[in-house]
């Protein structure tokens, strides 16, 4: 009988971090105003991107950020969209890490921009998926937006190049 009792406390408790789980990574829907519909907006400080749509609301996304003096605030545009996009270091982060490749190709596990990736600023910044979910949430990257990889395919359909993007602390 105390073994039932166990394993039923473990299910539910299983049950209930799996359901917490797919409500932290699953997109809602919000009241936004102050913001044209059509904008993406990148709050670093709650770790949230937000896609403005009509009548004051907006489709709500958990991202990870710019790790402390990595982050940037200001507007820019989506200058391009890729899905499963390779990815070349910069040089800061090649410093950082000189046993990284100098290219990592598109859909490869260890490419750090995931399913796709909207860019910014001459390529210098993206919103992009990860392959890494558990840096969702957390001040993770040098300046880039990562999104759930399901998440990024959805934005990816709703905006086209020249969308703008608003980061603000």
């Amino acid at each position: 009988m105390v073994k039932r009792a166990i394993l039923f406390v473990v299910i539910v408790v299983s049950g209930a971090i799996i359901a917490a789980a797919a409500r932290s990574s699953t997109r809602d829907f919000v009241a936004i105003s102050g913001y044209a519909p059509g904008t993406i907006v990148v709050k670093t400080s709650e770790r949230q991107l937000f896609l403005v749509l009509e009548g004051h609301r907006a489709m709500r996304f958990p991202v990870g950020v710019g790790r402390i003096g990595q982050t940037w605030t200001g507007r820019a545009v989506i200058e391009g969209k890729y899905l499963k996009p390779a990815w070349s270091p910069p040089p800061e982060i090649k410093r950082d890490h000189p046993n990284l490749p100098d290219i990592i190709p598109g859909g490869a596990e260890n490419n750090p921009m995931g399913d796709a990736a909207l860019t910014m600023r001459g390529g210098d910044y993206a919103i992009h998926g990860t392959n890494s979910p558990a840096s969702i949430g957390g001040f993770v990257s040098y300046g880039c937006i990562r999104m759930f990889n399901r998440d990024i395919r959805t934005l990816y359909r709703l905006v086209d190049v020249g969308t703008p993007v608003i980061v603000e602390r």
